[in-house]
């Protein structure tokens, strides 16, 4: 499953923090979680952003580390 734009959405923004929602569909937590998947939208993220995913296997918080070669996302710990 690809990236969806239309299934992406602000959540919250102060002081230049985003909080993400993104619906993932049939995509699995593992694909969205990879490195390039939501390089379509790399402009519109920052590092320090957050993303909640919803998928159809369960849901995932994702912390934006980075969008320079690709916008890259690691686990919250």
């Amino acid at each position: 499953m690809y990236f969806a734009i239309r299934n992406l959405s602000v959540l919250a923004y102060a002081q230049g923090f985003t909080l993400w929602h993104y619906r993932a569909g049939a995509a699995r937590l593992e694909r969205v979680a990879s490195r390039g998947f939501f390089d379509d939208a790399a402009d519109m993220f920052a590092a320090g952003d957050m993303l909640m995913v919803s998928a159809e296997e369960g849901g995932r918080v994702l912390f934006v580390t980075g969008t320079e070669d690709g916008v890259a996302t690691a686990p919250l710990a």
